[in-house]
């Protein structure tokens, strides 16, 4: 589980997808998935300040810049939303962004929901998971996954979670990110929703060696054909040793899972790369 905490400082991890399926177009307008999110030990750093003085609440963004104004930051929604439920103060926000803006990594959702657990914490507000979840859920589909912050099958919006049984532990993880940003609409746009014979949940039992070609993420033919720079990384990461190699959410990252550690010789030298073992 990958929770720091240190007084009123935090740090929101990203999260992998394993699989992607499209299931069904909901009446809400979104869309009914499955897929595993995995936590990732890359790290935003989120402060909050108490600042009684103050009129307003505040949001200072360092690092990667995010793409919005203040108040659709996901993490200053998600402290406005426990403002207004439990009548709590202004404050200062401060928001160190490491994690890639639009990459299929959970950046934002997971500084909404680290928002909530400080909160609660700074607050003693003494709300269960289960509750953050719900508060979470609010705020984004995948929010209420970095709760818990266990690697987990979700269903419905991807708020719906179960543990489920897988540890990549050892493993060592590229993430390679062009600059390239998808954005969710366009990704759910050019996907038909289809019910797979065989569910993730029962692929993931397979050897890892297996899950090239029968693991998938719905988003990748839709995308890749937009951006065939994508399928480009993906083949090359397969081409250097990559056991299993995929897109993460709706894009634009594609990250690979190696069994030892690869030099990857500057073959992506003008993109984001990330690369870690995992533990």
């Amino acid at each position: 589980m990958i929770n720091k905490v240190s007084g009123m400082v935090v740090f929101p991890n990203a999260k992998i997808n394993i699989g992607l399926n499209i299931l069904s177009k909901r009446t809400d307008g979104f869309h009914n998935i499955e897929t595993i999110f995995y936590p990732i030990p890359l790290y935003d750093i989120l402060e909050i300040q108490k600042n009684d003085n103050s009129t307003k609440s505040n949001l200072v963004n360092t690092g990667n810049t995010v793409d919005t104004d203040v108040t659709n930051n996901l993490c200053f929604k998600a402290y406005s939303l426990m403002q207004t439920e439990y009548n709590l103060p202004h404050i200062e926000l401060y928001l160190h962004k490491a994690i890639p803006f639009g990459a299929g990594l959970g950046g934002g959702s997971s500084d909404a929901a680290f928002t909530i657990k400080l909160v609660n914490e700074l607050y003693k507000l003494g709300l269960s998971n289960e509750m953050m979840k719900i508060h979470a859920s609010k705020i984004g589909s995948d929010c209420a996954f970095f709760i818990d912050n266990i690697p987990s099958l979700a269903k419905g919006r991807g708020e719906v979670l179960s543990l489920i049984n897988i540890d990549l532990k050892g493993m060592y993880l590229v993430l390679v990110k062009p600059e390239i940003h998808v954005s969710t609409a366009n990704a759910y746009s050019g996907v038909i929703p289809t019910i797979p014979k065989v569910s993730i949940a029962e692929l993931i039992n397979l050897p890892m060696n297996d899950w090239k070609g029968k693991i998938k993420n719905d988003f990748e033919n839709h995308i890749f054909k937009q951006f065939p720079i994508l399928s480009t990384i993906k083949e090359t990461l397969y081409n250097i040793g990559a056991v299993y190699s995929s897109m993460s959410g709706s894009g634009s990252t594609i990250y690979g899972l190696f069994e030892k550690d690869t030099d990857l010789n500057n073959r992506f030298s003008d993109y984001f790369v990330w690369k870690k073992q995992l533990y």
